[in-house]
């Protein structure tokens, strides 16, 4: 290995480009495109980092790597596989996925997209605007706009309609904090999607990590900066999802696109040279090693210099895996001591399928984590089987996971993976026909319930059911210790029409429908996050002071935790907030005036 003194990637310098790229082949060539043709230049070799300059700036490129081709070793050099820079920030065009991906001997320069050469970017951010307890809004970039009506067609699907006024008007009618997005990387889609006419919705299938997709963001790096900047004006921040777990290029069965063909070693293995596959998606990357670490820190901080507010990383556990999941893994100081890193806000989904997977509050005091325990416990109760004391713990922010005096929970009801929020309260068992595997897919064990009947119903009592189980479940959220998630669509209502795992419906499955939503929905949702924002209390610290009490007033005994409720009495100064959760009559929050479920 070598200690290279310039970075990886494409970096435009006096008189050229120097293309920078880590791999362990024999040979490496750079491919610059014009149109179709094709110009390969033999690369130099420092170590395990191959360069070379051309001159100009206004390329388009990739890779060839020569050297032995024997899977069974872990070896995976074909110089017919035309494979993406790990460190590309734009790409020309998306990924297609076909057989020939993982045909050796067969050429897919027609098939994948080639790297643009664009400067990189060295302003230093500025601090975050989001502040833990603020509202976050999590989106699918492309299905939150694919149908609103003042977003002209052309703009429709892209970062760059979150800029528009009237999407604007919405987050801040919300009082939205910062909108967590769905990932924007270029992805491609899982194997079995293409023969059923399907494609991956939600993009937690990239290839390298920073590559910008090109039908989300088709304006590349530009438009990333340029939307950040348009919505730090309407004051809302910007939290990334980013997946740092695995990559595209799946399991042995998968195509050539990038990591395979150049340093393969970059995905973790057993000792007998299997995959390991704590993502489930058919690879796991190894941040054990230091490159993989340094690629997870760059493009770290490439974002933050486009005015990112903070990172989501997607099945967190692996970050920290070398193999078993380590609290004090090297990820997490080299994060805390980066001068960029260290002020931006972490969010770990705190769980994956590998080994002791389920690390909910195991990581840094300073990371926020996704609560699937306030998730599922908040459902219980207001379905009707859960207990009082397993609500009240997670309203007061978990404090049996959290230690501390702020919490770190992100709590959520819905998120983008499962049931709407809708769905919820309508769908006793998942509806996942229409993704081509016979139902088998996403939780078969969602705590949901249908009032009765499964699905749409004109019943106006099974109606009047679920809207009241829909609002006593968002004033839960809103009224929590922690900070708020809600995903896109759920403050008017979006269904899904049972689908739990919407992720390979692209259409009108997951694309929110703007012209039918519940308007008077979505203002009980506006109401109950200017009543968080206005209330002069610390929503992630309230812990101090509070007093739990039974619904007509007295001290809770032990047997009270188990009951229909109870009321939470919260200093306010000379004042006092107090909230009522009933699950006969729902939620209110009583000071000065009630807001009601």
């Amino acid at each position: 290995m070598t200690n290279q003194s310039y970075p990886l990637g494409a970096t435009p310098v006096p008189g050229g480009t120097r293309f920078a790229v880590r791999s362990t082949a024999e040979q490496v060539e750079l491919c610059l495109f014009e149109g179709s043709d094709e110009r390969r230049i033999a690369m130099s070799r420092d170590g395990d980092i191959w360069t070379a300059t051309v001159p100009g700036t206004d390329h388009l490129y990739g890779y060839r790597a020569y050297g032995e081709y024997d899977p069974t070793r872990n070896l995976w050099f074909d110089p017919a596989k035309l494979l993406v820079d790990p460190y590309a920030l734009e790409l020309d065009r998306p990924f297609v996925q076909s057989p020939r991906l993982a045909r050796y001997g067969e050429d897919t320069a027609d098939l994948v997209p080639r790297a643009r050469v664009v400067a990189p970017l060295t302003t230093t951010p500025a601090l975050p605007l989001f502040r833990p307890g603020g509202l976050i809004y999590e989106l699918n970039v492309r299905g939150f706009t694919m149908r609103h009506p003042a977003i002209p067609p052309e703009q429709r699907g892209t970062l760059a309609a979150l800029a528009h006024p009237a999407v604007l008007d919405h987050l801040r009618k919300l009082g939205v904090a910062a909108v967590e997005l769905m990932p924007i990387t270029a992805a491609i889609d899982e194997r079995h999607l293409p023969p059923l006419g399907l494609r991956n919705a939600w993009g937690y299938n990239p290839v390298v990590p920073t590559a910008l997709c090109p039908e989300r963001v088709p304006g590349g790096v530009a438009e990333l900066v340029a939307t950040i900047a348009a919505l730090r004006e309407a004051g809302i921040g910007v939290i990334l999802d980013l997946v740092f777990n695995h990559m595209g290029e799946s399991d042995v069965q998968g195509g050539t696109l990038s990591f395979r063909g150049l340093e393969p070693d970059v995905y973790a293995r057993t000792d007998d040279g299997t995959l390991i596959n704590d993502a489930g998606t058919g690879n796991t990357l190894d941040a054990s090693r230091p490159s993989v670490r340094a690629m997870i820190l760059d493009s770290l901080r490439h974002f933050a210099r486009a005015g990112v507010d903070g990172f989501r990383f997607d099945l967190a556990p692996v970050l920290a895996r070398g193999p078993g999941f380590d609290a004090q893994a090297p990820i997490f100081a080299e994060i805390a001591s980066d001068p960029i890193l260290s002020t931006r806000i972490m969010i770990a989904e705190p769980w994956d399928i590998g080994p002791g997977g389920y690390q909910l509050g195991a990581f840094p005091e300073h990371w926020l984590e996704w609560n699937d325990k306030y998730r599922d416990q908040v459902r219980r109760f207001w379905r009707g089987d859960g207990r009082s004391g397993d609500l009240a713990t997670r309203i007061a922010g978990s404090a049996d996971v959290f230690v501390g005096p702020s919490s770190r929970s992100v709590n959520f009801v819905a998120a983008h993976d499962g049931f709407t929020l809708a769905d919820l309260a309508a769908y006793a068992t998942r509806h996942n026909h229409a993704n081509g595997e016979d139902n088998r897919d996403g939780h078969g064990d969602e705590v949901s319930w249908n009032h009765g009947i499964e699905g749409p119903t004109d019943d106006p009592a099974i109606r009047n059911a679920r809207e009241a189980s829909v609002r006593a479940m968002l004033a839960t959220l809103f009224l929590s210790r922690g900070t708020p998630m809600l995903t896109a669509g759920d403050e008017f209502g979006r269904s899904q029409k049972g689908n739990n795992n919407g992720y390979a419906q692209d259409n009108d499955t997951t694309w929110l429908d703007w012209e039918n939503r519940d308007a008077a929905l979505e203002n009980f949702v506006a109401q109950l996050s200017a009543f968080r924002c206005e209330t002069p209390l610390d929503w992630t610290d309230w812990l101090g002071g509070a007093e739990w009490r039974t619904l007509p007033g007295d001290p809770m005994g032990p047997d009270d935790w188990n009951g229909e409720g109870f009321a939470l009495h919260l200093p306010l100064g000379d004042d006092s907030l107090i909230l009522r959760f009933d699950r006969a009559r729902g939620v209110a929050a009583v000071r000065g005036s009630a807001i009601r479920s």
